[in-house]
């Protein structure tokens, strides 16, 4: 029993982890992320834009890179939220790392503007694929 214990690595949760590690450590990385934000209908064009200008300089001045900015436009909800029908739907792709994402939630989330956000991070799948889509083949 002895020889055994003595092959057994000594961790303690916690340690081992890789310095770039997701759940944290000495270095971050810059991860691929989506948010989807729901304006309100009553706001007029420029109401709505300074709400993004907001979003996308907060990402910018944290050290975040803002990638594709897509207005969906006015969209009808499936169920009424906060007594309202119908929203204005902008999705925004950047990269950013994780203290950043709390802090652009928590603007969101303090934003009288803004009816409901979520905030996904992409696989890196997903990412890599649409870059071979945006770029092309290669011609060779």
């Amino acid at each position: 029993m002895a020889a055994s214990s003595q092959t057994l690595p000594l961790t303690v949760r916690g340690l081992g982890r890789s310095a770039s590690s997701p759940q944290g450590g000495i270095g971050s990385l810059m991860r691929p992320y989506e948010v989807m934000i729901i304006l309100d209908v009553t706001l007029e064009e420029s109401a709505m834009q300074a709400v993004l200008n907001r979003s996308t300089e907060l990402i910018e001045s944290m050290g975040g890179q803002v990638g594709r900015v897509d207005k969906w436009g006015r969209r009808r909800f499936a169920y009424p939220i906060a007594h309202r029908t119908e929203g204005y739907y902008v999705v925004v792709d950047f990269s950013a790392e994780t203290p950043l994402v709390d802090e652009l939630g928590r603007s969101l989330r303090l934003a009288d503007e803004v009816v409901r956000h979520k905030i996904v991070r992409l696989p890196d799948t997903t990412v890599k694929k649409a870059v071979l889509v945006a770029t092309g083949p290669d011609d060779e």
